[in-house]
């Protein structure tokens, strides 16, 4: 193909852009013009499994668009009953349930950090290069990760009984999981050049972890234990509805005996609660890791 003709401006040629030469495109790059018919219908395919999934599963849960309106509805009346929030006289019994609950999240994640870290190294390929040893722990690490905390908390409260200590227990078991994942992963991403720079100057392996892997590490650790501190607020809630203690089973003997102006009162403690959790984290991250210098 020919070339567009140069334009004088200003006293020099400007030469216009070529025009594609699209044979040469195809013959330098045929899988993008000569796709496969599988890799052109993956897309339209994937769609349509998609929705037709998503048909059968309203159709099969027995998706209502009148039950849906009809509840609308009973949301808004409900709404309307929930103001003003009022705790009447019971006030101090939900300052102390919220006071359990979040010891119950701060105790819980406390303890599957502590006891997670350790498992962590375990599970790391940098620091068990083995596959035999690593393969059991990441596998162990899954299965506990795998199940619900609020199915902890049921098998709990049917070994030590009704109580926070339960909801402590589920916790901490629950997020011994995650926590080893996490841990694991910030392990493995660390930069190995301290790591060599300690051994090379004679250091042993305990060493190498203890001034080489865990000063990189420690600080998104705490982050992400500050994190789940605030997500596990949450958590020691709606544990607390199945008899786990805390502020979700004063929530849920409230909403049983259709007292909304008190649910609407406990609703805005935790919420309050979560954003002062957020607030102390996230001046405590700060802290630990130091302010960037924003460009």
């Amino acid at each position: 193909m020919a070339a567009r003709p140069s334009v004088r401006q200003g006293g020099a040629d400007v030469t216009g852009p070529q025009e594609t030469d699209t044979a040469a495109l195809r013959a330098r790059y045929p899988d993008v013009f000569d796709r496969p018919a599988s890799a052109r219908l993956a897309m339209p395919t994937m769609s349509v499994a998609t929705l037709a999934i998503l048909i059968y599963g309203l159709v099969d849960l027995d998706f209502s668009p009148s039950r849906f309106v009809a509840g609308l509805n009973q949301l808004g009346w409900i709404s309307l009953m929930m103001i003003p929030p009022d705790p009447g006289s019971s006030l101090p019994v939900y300052l102390k349930a919220l006071g359990e609950t979040l010891s119950i999240a701060l105790l819980g994640t406390t303890l599957a950090a502590l006891f997670a870290l350790p498992v962590s190294l375990l599970a790391a390929r940098n620091v068990v290069p083995s596959k035999l040893l690593r393969f059991p722990v990441r596998r162990f690490l899954d299965s506990i990760r795998g199940v619900d905390t609020l199915i902890w908390a049921l098998v709990w409260i049917n070994v030590v009984g009704l109580g926070p200590f339960a909801g402590v227990l589920a916790i901490a078991v629950s997020d011994f999981g995650a926590f080893g994942k996490l841990f694991s992963e910030a392990i493995e991403g660390a930069d190995q050049k301290q790591v060599e720079g300690i051994r090379a100057s004679g250091g042993s392996a305990l060493h190498e972890i203890r001034f080489g892997l865990l000063p990189q590490v420690l600080p998104v650790i705490a982050g992400q234990v500050l994190y789940f501190i605030e997500s596990n607020t949450r958590s020691a809630t709606i544990i607390g509805i199945v008899g786990a203690g805390g502020i979700g089973l004063q929530l849920a003997e409230q909403i049983r005996v259709l007292e909304w102006q008190k649910v609407s009162f406990l609703i805005l403690m935790i919420l309050v609660a979560v954003a002062a959790i957020d607030f102390v984290s996230g001046k405590l991250r700060f802290a630990i890791i130091g302010r960037r210098a924003v460009a």
